[in-house]
C-alpha cells in the first residue's frame, strides 16, 4: 500500500512538473506579438513596481526600454530573413564572435546608461535582477553557472 501511494504521489509531482513548460511557452509566444512599444510599457512597469522609480526615471526608462525593443524587434526580422534566404543557416566563426562583441558593447552601453538614471540604491536592486535574470536563463539553457 505504501509503495502504491508513494507511486501515485510521485506520477502526480510528474505530471504537474511537465504542466509548467507549456504555459511558460505560451508566456513567451504571446510576448513576441506584442510591439515594441507594448514591451518597453511593461518592461518599465515591472522595474517601477521592483525599484520603485519616479516620474523622470520612469520616463528615461521607457525610453531606453523602447529604444532596446525597437532593435531587437528588427534585429530578430533580419535574422529570420537571413535564415529563409540562406542555404546555410550556421554563423561563421567570425560573424560569432562580432555579434558578441556587438551584443557585449550594447550591454556595457546599457548599463551606463541605467547608472545614470538610477540612484545608488536602485542600481544595486537593479543588477541584483540582472544577475539572476542571467542566472535563470542560463539554468533554462541548460549551461553551467561560473
Amino acid at each position: 500500500m505504501k509503495r502504491v501511494l508513494v507511486t501515485v504521489f510521485m506520477l502526480i509531482g510528474l505530471v504537474a512538473f511537465g504542466q509548467r513548460g507549456e504555459h511558460s511557452m505560451d508566456h513567451k509566444r504571446n510576448l513576441k506579438d506584442l510591439s515594441p512599444e507594448q514591451l518597453a510599457t511593461l518592461h518599465t512597469k515591472k522595474l517601477t513596481l521592483a525599484l520603485d522609480l519616479s516620474d523622470a526615471q520612469q520616463r528615461q526608462v521607457q525610453k531606453l526600454s523602447l529604444e532596446k525593443a525597437t532593435e531587437r524587434k528588427a534585429k530578430m526580422e533580419s535574422r529570420k530573413e537571413a535564415r529563409e534566404n540562406s542555404e546555410d543557416s550556421k554563423l561563421s566563426t567570425e560573424q560569432r564572435y562580432q555579434l558578441q562583441i556587438e551584443r557585449l558593447d550594447k550591454a556595457i552601453a546599457e548599463k551606463k546608461k541605467m547608472r545614470s538614471i538610477l540612484d545608488d540604491d536602485q542600481y544595486a536592486k537593479w543588477e541584483k535582477i540582472m544577475a539572476l535574470k542571467s542566472k535563470h536563463r542560463r539554468q533554462k539553457h541548460g549551461k553551467r553557472s561560473r
